[in-house]
Order: structure tokens, then C-alpha cells, then sequence
């Protein structure tokens, strides 16, 4: 079986340059194409050598339609706007694309998923297998602990580059709880809280937002009772875990029909 022929989008980024790494260390897979931004100082170098690997031919581009015309699918860690651009150009196309990027507003959530329709696009808010296993735990947590009994907190520190909060995780978290308790985020979640804020009010998700130092994703999802607190939480220590899971997530998703997919079916949750 021949290698899958991946490209990755913003391939100058520190997601970019661990991504590159792992497509170079699974050997089923083989990067044919390096994305930036039209203007970046990246352009026209050598991929393999700013991933800190060995040099490896495959020089930073801003051609996407040769990407897309080279390779079975394209890792995107990069802006929503970016993201959406990208999943509009692989309409009616065999390659697919994995999304990382996070900060997605709902109109752009319902961009993506019209995107799907002629596309095969798989996205999700964090690639990590314990990740997205922690988010099975909580959906199961959430509906067995009844909203009257206990409140739903969650938890996020990031480094301080980080532009979206909460983060992609931290809403991903959200999500699990809320299809727990049968209710809407959007409807239930409270974002930030400052002043005279009178009390909690039954059945929402609360967030709170960290930012500093080089924190690659800390996630706590608390379960806060009158008189016991369950924790579940979840640490990440290096990268490359988020890029194992997105190398994992392409070679799932490469031959799958058109549609929207995420790492509950590759992971069969």
C-alpha cells in the first residue's frame, strides 16, 4: 500500500512544524506539500528544516490548488477564515481536509457544515485520543449527576499566544456535558462573570479562561455538589500529541464519503 500524500497548512506555525514531524515518523504517511500565507518570510524554505528535522525537499508554498491536485488530504491548523476558505476549494474534490483550528463563530460552524456537503472534511476542537475519551466521560458524568445535585464547571489554562478562548477543548468539554443533560450550549453556557452577579443559576455550564507562560492545554471539568466535588481533567505536556491525533484522524477519514466527521468516529465513541 502506497504512502498517504498529506500537506499541512500553516507549516511555519509550531502545530505546522509538529505536524511535519509526525507525518515524517508514521510510515504510512508521506508529506508532499507545505502551506503559509501568501507574504510569509517562510516562503521557499525547506520544510523538513524548519520542522528541526532533516531537509526533506518539500519547500513552504502558497499554491493551494497544487497542494490539493498532490496530496490525498491537508492537516489545517490555522484561522477560521482560513479553514472555511480552504473547505470551499476541496467542493467536489477527493482530497480531504483535517481541521484543527479552533475560534470557529456559529455562522462559520454553519459555513463548515455546508462545506461538507460536497466535501470530506473531519474537524474537531483537540486531536488528542485522552482528550476526547475524557469527553465521553463527561457526556456520561453530566447525565448521571442531575442538574439540581451538581453544577458544571469548566476549566482551561493556555500560553499566553493564544488568540480564541475559550479554547476549542474547553468548548468541546462544554459540548459533552451539555448533550449529557439534553440541553443546548449556546443556551446554558456562561462565559465570563464580573461585578454584583447574584447567585449561580441552576442548569448552566460555566467557563473560565487561563492565559500564561507556555501552558500547552490544561482542562478541568468539575462537577461541584453541596457537599463532594468530582474532577475530571486532562493535561497535555507535549505537542506532537495533537499531531499524532490529526496524522491518526487523516488516515481514518481518507476514503470516507463527503460529510462533516470528527475524533468521536475515529475513535468510535
Amino acid at each position: 500500500m502506497s504512502a498517504l500524500k498529506l500537506a499541512v497548512g500553516g507549516a511555519a506555525g509550531r502545530m505546522g512544524a509538529a505536524l511535519i514531524r509526525a507525518i515524517d515518523e508514521n510510515p504510512e504517511t508521506v508529506l508532499v506539500s507545505a502551506l503559509e500565507r501568501s507574504g510569509s518570510e517562510k516562503l521557499g524554505h525547506d520544510s523538513g528544516k524548519l520542522a528541526g528535522i532533516s531537509d526533506n525537499a518539500v519547500l513552504v508554498s502558497d499554491d493551494i490548488d497544487a497542494a490539493i491536485e498532490a496530496s490525498d488530504g491537508i492537516i489545517d491548523f490555522t484561522i477560521p477564515a482560513a479553514s472555511i476558505a480552504l473547505a470551499e476549494r476541496l467542493s467536489g474534490r477527493s482530497c480531504f481536509q483535517v481541521i484543527g483550528t479552533t475560534g470557529f463563530t456559529e455562522d462559520e460552524e454553519a459555513q463548515l457544515q455546508k462545506a461538507a456537503e460536497t466535501a470530506t472534511i473531519l474537524k474537531s476542537g483537540n486531536m488528542s485520543l485522552g482528550v476526547n475519551l475524557l469527553a465521553a466521560l463527561v457526556e456520561k458524568a453530566a447525565a448521571s449527576l442531575a442538574a439540581g445535585d451538581f453544577d458544571i464547571e469548566v476549566l482551561e489554562m493556555h500560553h499566553k499566544h493564544k488568540i480564541d478562548a475559550p479554547s476549542g477543548t474547553a468548548l468541546l468539554l462544554g459540548e459533552a456535558a451539555a448533550r449529557g443533560r439534553e440541553i443546548s450550549l449556546a443556551d446554558h453556557s456562561v462565559r465570563s462573570r464580573d461585578g454584583i452577579t447574584g447567585a449561580r443559576e441552576e442548569g448552566t455550564i460555566g467557563f473560565a479562561t487561563l492565559r500564561g507562560g507556555a501552558v500547552i492545554g490544561d482542562h478541568s471539568v468539575i462537577f461541584a455538589g453541596e457537599s463532594e466535588r468530582i474532577e475530571l481533567s486532562h493535561f497535555a505536556q507535549d505537542r506532537a500529541l495533537f499531531a499524532r491525533g490529526a496524522v491518526k484522524a487523516a488516515t481514518w477519514v481518507n476514503g470516507q464519503p463527503h460529510g462533516l466527521y470528527s475524533m468521536r468516529d475515529v475513535l468510535g465513541l
